[in-house]
């Protein structure tokens, strides 16, 4: 067999590998499409793996998720620990939808114990296109690169349009101020974003502050549906939140 042969026979090879990771990509889609159209409104909480239960941000990820999950909302992570679990524990233990979108991964990523729906993805793109789909608002809690990449992701996708605008909470001063300054003195001075594109991100240190700022802006969320989009999914759960809370 000559090179030219045994290069042609390669190139199938890749060919072929590539259609079938497409086909594993869509059946992902699908898959995650399927399961979670039942959920909403969701909630979806951001942080790292690497933060244990003596962790104050783990307890208030907690006290958070368990309150949201009592007013009726879903709460969706990536089924890690830390965070990740924390939320997703308060979830269930008050009753709600608890999601975890878990990811396969070699170190760190172990799906917790406390997810009434769980989902495995291969691909991190096809996860993000879930979290992003069925997210009525993002909690970010201190966190590693994966957060980070979370969070730069939301912004980029509502800052140009492709995305509709929702709430992008940060939760801990401490730890985001550095970060929110630096976008504020730095980027904003040079340019490279707008002051107006801070306006995409709050602020927080409790879980009261986090519930009430999530509450704000689902009622401004409710408002714009039933002008724009009467027939959302999430509108008729949403009312009874809001009306619970006598907000409607």
């Amino acid at each position: 067999m000559n090179s030219k042969e045994l290069r042609l026979i390669e190139e199938l090879k890749i060919k072929q590998g590539d259609t079938w990771r497409v086909l594993k990509i869509m059946s992902e889609f699908v898959q995650g499409f399927d399961e979670l159209a039942r959920v909403g409104p969701a909630i979806t909480f951001f942080g790292s793996s690497r933060l244990t239960e003596e962790s104050p941000y783990y307890k208030e990820a907690y006290k958070t998720a368990f309150r949201l999950g009592e007013l009726g909302f879903h709460v969706v992570t990536g089924g890690g620990p830390g965070i990740m679990e924390a939320a997703n524990r308060g979830a269930k233990d008050s009753g709600s939808l608890s999601v975890g979108l878990n990811i396969e991964i070699p170190t760190e990523q172990k799906p917790n114990i406390y997810q009434n729906l769980s989902l495995r993805f291969d691909y991190f793109f096809v996860r993000k296109v879930m979290l992003i789909r069925y997210s009525s608002a993002y909690i970010i809690f201190p966190g590693g690169f994966g957060t980070l990449d979370e969070l730069f992701e939301a912004l980029t996708l509502i800052q140009t349009g492709k995305s509709r605008r929702f709430p992008i909470i940060l939760f801990g001063l401490d730890y985001w101020r550095p970060l929110i300054e630096f976008m504020e003195k730095t980027m904003v001075s040079y340019g490279t974003i707008d002051r107006g594109d801070m306006e995409l991100l709050s602020i927080c240190d409790s879980s009261e502050e986090a519930v009430e700022l999530v509450l704000k802006e689902m009622e401004r969320i409710y408002h714009l549906h039933k002008k724009e989009d009467p027939f959302n999914p999430t509108l008729e759960r949403l009312s009874q939140i809001l009306n619970r809370v006598g907000m409607l």
